[in-house]
């Protein structure tokens, strides 16, 4: 059982921030999280501000593969974080993770493989960490109808003078559903209605808000359902399909703001939003709890939207729209996107 000072972890062993800022400028700076990765060394040395957000943020690849116009979308995800916790669970969701991303990208996800590094066969503790691993991985295929050749995972074994955590490596390749890639991850128009699909936990567990600023690795998974994940890329789908959201984002690593954030920088917009009052300030803008699906909409389209979303029983949130440029949380001015990411704030 994951501990705290001699103690199951709750989040209330948690304080929760005094300054958002604070913990949004301390995360600004992690470098996988970045949406602008100044620390990587293919970057120029200065950033210029008519650099930032103007590539891809959605970590999803787009190909075609042969004259016919059919168009490919492949995505990578990894995890060496989740897997010693439970990688029953842990497979799951990262096959998950990779999903979204495909289907939020107007992708149907066809075909998955995956791999696991830095394993130590000689331990029977990693033999049933990878058996246990595998067993989720099929479940998610199952659930998800992927193709998983032969149900194979293909491994690397552990170099004993390094000590790296197992690593799970999963890709998975989807056939675009529109010909060319639509920038679906990203925020279109000022104006248009910002929604929260799914529902959202008062849980941190296993996010990066906890491990890099409160310094907590030892938690459980964060909250994951297989067959709501499931039903959610459904109705995904068919909203993509019928023209009812301008965008769609998995709410993924660094939780809802840095998901909001993301799909702010490519036009250079913002968001103005309002937090759940039954739920921690920390927990729904940074919590990492699956299930859930950020989305941009016409107003013209929002009772369509919203119809849908309630014959399917499938629960929805308005956080509120789309800036010209400022983010907003709970009436408090967090700066602006143009002005280095969450740059001059007021008081």
């Amino acid at each position: 059982m994951s501990e705290l000072n001699g103690t199951a972890f709750t989040i209330d062993q948690i304080p929760e921030p005094d300054d958002l800022r604070n913990v949004i400028y301390s995360m600004i700076a992690i470098p996988h999280l970045s949406p602008v990765n100044i620390f990587n060394e293919f970057s120029p040395a200065s950033i210029d501000s008519n650099q930032i957000g103007k590539d891809d943020l959605s970590g999803v690849g787009v190909f075609k593969t042969d004259e016919s116009g059919n168009s490919f979308s492949q995505t990578i995800y990894v995890d060496y974080k989740r897997l010693a916790i439970d990688p029953f669970v842990a497979a799951q969701i990262i096959v998950a993770k990779a999903v979204r991303r495909l289907v939020c990208n107007g992708a149907e996800p066809i075909a998955m493989s995956a791999f696991i590094n830095n394993v130590d066969f000689a331990s029977p503790l990693a033999e049933e960490m990878v058996t246990a691993a595998r067993l989720g991985l099929n479940a998610a295929a199952t659930a998800f109808n992927l193709q998983f050749p032969n149900s194979k995972i293909y491994y690397e074994h552990a170099n004993s003078t390094v000590a790296a955590p197992p690593t799970l490596i999963v890709s998975l390749v989807g056939k675009l559903i529109t010909p060319i890639k639509q920038e679906k991850n990203s925020l279109k128009k000022k104006g248009n209605h910002i929604l929260l699909i799914g529902r959202s936990a008062n849980n941190i567990n296993a996010s990066e808000y906890l491990t890099h600023i409160h310094e907590v690795n030892d938690t459980p998974l964060m909250p994951f359902n297989l067959s709501f994940e499931h039903k959610l890329m459904t109705a995904i789908k068919e909203l993509i399909k019928n023209n009812l959201v301008v965008s769609a984002s998995p709410v993924g690593m660094g939780g809802l703001f840095f998901t909001l954030l993301r799909g702010a920088l490519p036009h250079e917009l913002g968001f103005d939003i309002t937090t759940d009052a039954e739920i921690r300030t920390d927990a729904f803008l940074f919590g990492e709890a699956m299930g859930r699906i950020v989305v941009s909409v016409e107003e013209e389209k929002e009772n369509d939207f919203v119809d849908f979303l309630y014959d399917q029983k499938i629960p929805v949130m308005t956080l509120g729209h789309v800036t010209k440029g400022e983010i907003r949380i709970d009436d408090q001015s967090l700066g602006f996107v143009d002005k280095g990411i969450i740059g001059e704030y007021s008081e």
